[in-house]
């Protein structure tokens, strides 16, 4: 128990030492405890919420940054597939026209051959009737110069029979 009195003696000696008046040392721990609340409600608070506001506002930032980031890999993917779709249809689209051109040129040669197949054929025609009616001329030219060195030779004037029984036999000696 003189421990005890010793200790609460020796505290009663320290408050006294360093003159703590009880009175004023609660009247002070009130007021700290006011300021304090004060500061927290009015000060600390607000700036507590601003902050916390902009940290929101960073990690809504961050997150839209993260999702405009997988936005833009997602374009750039799409964009890439886009683009290999426009390549893959431009080279049908060249093969195709390449067929197409070869079939058109097979086509326009085919029809250059037939047209001149037919060209050639009207020629022939040509050639034909032209060389029937130069053989027929011929005959005539023939059966008249005939005729003509028959009655020169015979030195009469021969008549239509004759002319035309001569005409017949000069031809007939002619086409065989």
């Amino acid at each position: 128990m003189i421990s005890i009195l010793a200790s609460s003696g020796a505290e009663q000696g320290f408050f006294e030492t360093f003159g703590v008046n009880w009175p004023f040392f609660i009247a002070q721990f009130i007021n700290f405890i006011l300021v304090l609340f004060v500061l927290k409600k009015f000060a600390f608070g607000p700036i507590q919420e601003i902050l916390d506001k902009r940290r929101g506002r960073i990690a809504d930032g961050e997150a839209k940054l993260v999702e405009i980031e997988q936005k833009l890999a997602d374009s750039e993917k799409e964009k890439a597939l886009l683009l290999e779709n426009a390549n893959n249809d431009a080279k049908r689209l060249i093969a195709e026209a390449k067929t197409s051109a070869t079939a058109l040129s097979e086509l326009k040669a085919q029809e250059a051959v037939t047209q001149a197949k037919t060209i050639l054929s009207k020629a022939q025609e040509a050639a034909r009737a032209e060389r029937a009616a130069m053989s027929a001329e011929l005959k005539q030219e023939f059966g008249r110069l005939v005729i003509a060195t028959t009655s020169k030779v015979t030195g009469k004037t021969l008549d239509d029979s004759d002319q035309k029984r001569i005409s017949e036999e000069a031809l007939t000696s002619v086409q065989n």
